[in-house]
């Protein structure tokens, strides 16, 4: 009674009194929608700070999960047999009673199917070869490098892709049990990856074409190396490739047949270390140098350190370290090989021959050398992501991440782009250098001489400035703000600068002018001699006598090309006055149809040497002069060779050339004083001559 009296005056005045007004405006500010979003904000705590980078703690962790890692394989030991017992038990199960060796028998059986068809088919090959490939040799010489090797090629996958199709196909045509199936076709796949191995490794090494040496083709190979080291590599491969194959199959296999993580690992470790024997047998026994140095011994015992470091790295987990230690010692020797293989095949068979599609070859090579690279960074993009995925929730070290591997990819496709405009533009050269024809088409080659070698470096500084701000834009940095820093840097340096300036805008127009080319003698100023190269800046002149000026295009002034169409040289001869001019025309005439049926000379002149006539009278006889046009560049031997055949010609006619004399007239007595009073005044004027030096 007490309780419902107590809650009936209590209700009475919440029935009877309403709330005041200020109380229902400030509820209808309450649920207004805005009034609970700021109420909310204002609530809510303040977010935590997040560490940056990598804590102590992490580490600690990252230590204790290698312990637990390597703690867990120790004792996986003694659960090895039981593992082994039990999937046994499974394997009886599921096929019926049979134990592993029906999975084995089976195995074998459909690789022995593959193998027989893999045999038809190559007797059907070797026939339809037999029956083509004798008119062809008729009729044909010996086939280039590259088709020898396209027809090994094929001569060696061929029959592989008959097994492979052959054994799997009829594997699929039957229906197995599942857990049977999941057991024989990982066999069979890993036998055909090892199968494949071997035969690249028998094309790039010849090792297949060794039969075909006894039928009396040459044995080619990729990789130029003696019969010795080829079967070394070819047994060391197989091995490697065998257990590295048998131990994916067994992975595989147990992972269908559940053993433990722990189990399987030790398992996998132990093959490992077969592949860790093999590698180092290799490192220790491969064909040396004739004397092994001190360097080679400490480079082996090096290697040998590095690679059972990289199995423990693999044992203690530490996938990440493991692949970029595998990257480092693997990618430049496949690169290498890769680089050699593509050129070998298209080498000629002497190895000297031009190859004649330079650009196709440097595709094919920077394009091997791209997808490699490729996905190796692919691979270890997917480790990144699976083994270290704490790391990458950081968004900064994500971004890091994928800033390199994009910048990996930007630089790859820079390279192929820079290989491919460097073949063109050298194979361009080669065919300006070797091409001859009318003036107007050796004209046209020298000027590509003389500006696609500026070209090619201009392109060259154009793509890795490209490539490096895509590479920067990718991993973060801003390149809006070094382009305009690089702006203001040029503004700067072009006022500093202004020789550079102007001799780089000064070749350009010499360029564009077409004022000189390589392979032309010019002169400028004091400066003379034959143009052998081009900067961005200057010109190279080799002087006649051997000295090689290197003059900068703001100095050079006015030009004077000597090696353009045609030069026209003149030179005197001076003959008696009682010689006969007319005669001397006549003869010096001769003198030039000479010359013009010489083999030698006479296809370098324009316009044979013709007497222009009477130049001068001088002191002791008569200066004529004579002319004649020639190619440029052939005028001094020429002129040089009519000196010759003109003399021989006045000397024939009597033709005295001029020379000093004097003439003394009146009695013999006075003759007689006049010349000794000559000769004493020559005696006199030669030692006036030796003294003056002396006093000097």
């Amino acid at each position: 009674m007490l309780a419902s009296h107590a809650s009936a005056q209590s209700a009475a005045p919440a029935a009877t009194a309403p709330p005041p007004e200020k109380v229902e405006q400030l509820l209808k500010l309450l649920d207004d929608p805005d009034v609970k979003a700021w109420i909310a904000t204002k609530s809510a705590p303040p977010p935590a700070e997040e560490p940056v980078g990598a804590s102590a703690s992490d580490f600690m962790l990252w230590s204790n999960a290698i312990r637990a890692h390597l703690r867990g394989i120790g004792q996986a030991v003694p659960a090895v047999p039981g593992e082994f017992s039990a999937a046994s038990s499974t394997i009886m199960t599921e096929i019926n009673g049979r134990g592993p060796g029906a999975i084995l028998v089976l195995f074998a059986a459909f690789a022995a199917l593959g193998l027989g068809a893999e045999l038809v088919f190559r007797r059907l090959v070797k026939r339809a070869g037999q029956r083509h490939v004798a008119p062809a040799t008729v009729d044909e010489g010996s086939p280039a490098r590259h088709h020898i090797i396209g027809r090994s090629i094929f001569a060696a996958m061929a029959p592989l892709v008959v097994f492979a199709v052959v054994s799997i196909g009829a594997f699929h045509a039957f229906t197995w049990p599942p857990l049977l199936a999941a057991l024989v076709l990982p066999l069979l796949v890993a036998l055909i990856a090892w199968r494949v191995i071997m035969r690249i490794t028998a094309i790039l090494l010849g090792i297949d074409r060794r039969r075909d040496s006894e039928s009396g083709s040459a044995i080619v190979r990729l990789i130029p190396m003696d019969d010795v080291k080829a079967a070394f590599w070819y047994r060391r491969v197989a091995v490697f490739s065998g257990i590295f194959f048998t131990g994916w199959a067994a992975a595989g296999l147990m992972t269908v047949l559940n053993f433990t993580p722990n189990v399987k690992s030790l398992i996998i470790y132990i093959l490992g270390l077969g592949l860790l024997a093999v590698a180092l047998e290799t490192l220790w026994r491969q064909p040396e140098a004739p004397v092994a140095s001190r360097a080679f011994r400490v480079k082996e015992w090096l290697l040998t350190f590095y690679l059972c470091l990289l199995w423990l790295l693999w044992v203690a987990g530490l996938s990440l370290a493991l692949w970029v230690g595998i990257y480092v010692l693997v990618l430049p020797p496949i690169l290498r090989t890769t680089s050699t293989a593509v050129k070998s095949f298209f080498a000629g068979p002497d190895d000297t021959e031009k190859p004649k599609a330079p650009v196709l070859e440097v595709l094919i090579e920077r394009g091997a050398r791209v997808v490699i690279i490729a996905l190796a960074v692919a691979w270890l993009a997917v480790v990144i992501r699976f083994r270290a995925s704490g790391l990458m929730e950081d968004e900064a070290v994500a971004r890091l991440f994928r800033g390199i591997l994009g910048g990996v990819v930007i630089l790859l496709a820079a390279d192929l782009i820079w290989h491919m405009v460097k073949g063109l533009i050298n194979r361009r050269i080669e065919r300006a250098r070797s091409e001859g024809g009318d003036p107007a088409e050796l004209a046209r080659s020298g000027r590509l001489l003389t500006l696609l070698p500026i070209l090619r470096n201009f392109l060259a500084v154009l793509i890795a400035a490209i490539a490096v701000m895509m590479v920067l834009s990718g991993l973060g940095v801003a390149i809006g703000p070094l382009i305009a820093g690089a702006g203001i840097f040029g503004v700067a340096i072009g006022f500093g600068s202004q020789a550079l300036v102007r001799d780089i805008i000064s070749g350009i127009f010499y360029m564009t002018d077409d004022a000189f080319r390589v392979g032309e003698y010019i002169q400028s100023g004091s400066y003379k001699g034959t143009v052998e190269s081009f900067s961005i800046r200057s010109v190279k002149l080799r002087h006649h006598r051997g000295p090689i000026f290197t003059v900068p295009f703001g100095t050079l002034g006015a030009v004077q090309n000597m090696s353009r169409d045609w030069v026209i040289d003149k030179f005197f001869i001076s003959v008696n006055y009682d010689a006969d001019i007319a005669k001397v025309k006549k003869l010096v005439k001769g003198v030039g149809a000479a010359l013009l049926e010489d083999e030698e000379f006479g296809p370098q002149i324009l316009e044979t040497v013709k007497m222009k006539g009477v130049e001068d009278f001088g002191d002791y006889g008569i200066k004529l002069s004579f002319a004649m046009m020639t190619k440029p560049g052939h005028q001094s031997t020429i002129r040089r060779r009519a000196y010759a055949m003109i003399r021989e010609a006045f000397t024939a006619n009597g033709i005295g050339f001029a020379s000093p004399t004097v003439q003394v007239a009146g009695n013999e007595e006075q003759s007689a004083g006049a010349a000794a009073a000559a000769v004493r005044d020559t005696m006199a004027r030669k030692k006036a001559a030796a003294v003056q030096p002396g006093e000097g």
